[in-house]
């Protein structure tokens, strides 16, 4: 079997075979998206104004959605879950420092670095929490293994 042939300039998407990085910037870039249509639409068509509610509510509920995405890819393993997010999250930080240019009152809201330091915590509540339901289940597993293999061994006749 012959090796596959490099293309000229494939070293520079290396990158994409981790998938923490690679998961973290597309959930960072979906997140950005989300982020920039959400500021224009609340912004630039006042003919939703009546439904501001509504509007803030779905685009929030988008961005949850999104938010989920690291989460579920990596279910079972939370420290890649949290290098994933903390990708996600610089991203839409930085997103934020631009939008906090165009749109001058954002930043009397919340300012950047808030926006970083809260999905920061966020997502590593959530890895968190996912370590420690892992080390139950494990425990939980280890502990019926060690019973059954006790009772097995109980019930084998002994050959003394």
């Amino acid at each position: 079997m012959s090796p596959r042939p490099q293309l000229p300039g494939a070293h520079w998407f290396s990158w994409l075979r981790n998938a923490p990085l690679r998961i973290g910037i597309l959930t960072g870039l979906y997140l950005s998206c989300a982020l920039i249509a959400w500021l224009f639409i609340a912004n630039r068509i006042p003919q939703l104004e009546p439904f501001a509610g509504v509007r803030n509510i779905v685009a929030g509920a988008i961005m949850v959605l999104l938010m989920a995405i690291p989460v579920f890819r990596f279910r079972n393993e939370p420290g890649r879950l949290f290098v994933a997010a903390v990708t996600a999250w610089a991203l839409l930080s930085i997103t934020y420092v631009a939008a906090e240019m165009y749109f001058s009152l954002l930043e009397s809201r919340m300012g950047a670095l808030h926006i970083f330091v809260l999905g920061v915590v966020s997502y590593g509540f959530v890895a968190v929490f996912q370590w420690v339901a892992l080390l139950c289940v494990e425990a939980r597993h280890r502990h019926i293994v060690q019973a059954q293999q006790a009772s097995a061994s109980a019930a084998r006749p002994r050959t003394d």
